[in-house]
């Protein structure tokens, strides 16, 4: 069974870095991708970056330069470190991992970016 569990959220001055883990186990074989999302209350839940099996990554515009996205290969969880923080980052962040045969989300961490 697959588990996703966020972590690493938390309250940080604009201009300040966080780095999210994804812990993930349970992975299907196969093709995979694990992404970060993120939501602010009454929005949509937008794509912020993803990785896929073969560490091929992408990025949304407001997160390409400022926030990089990684696998750490002995733990198997992925990292999303991000630096330069703006109170518009202030959202829940989600894990998603995505495979052959469907999704699972994480419960999502919150980033709060406040002076």
């Amino acid at each position: 069974q697959v588990q996703v569990l966020e972590s690493g959220g938390g309250l940080v001055e604009p201009g300040g870095s966080l780095r999210l883990s994804c812990g993930i186990s349970g992975i299907p074989s196969g093709f995979y991708v694990v992404a970060w999302y993120r939501q602010v209350p009454g929005h949509e839940r937008e794509l912020v970056a993803d990785i896929s099996k073969f560490d091929n990554t992408k990025y949304s515009d407001s997160a390409r330069g400022r926030f990089t996205i990684s696998r750490d290969s002995a733990s198997n969880a992925v990292l999303l470190q991000m630096n330069n923080l703006k109170p518009e980052d202030t959202a829940v962040y989600y894990c998603r991992l995505v495979h052959g045969a469907g999704d699972d989300w994480g419960q999502g961490t919150q980033v709060t970016v406040s002076s």
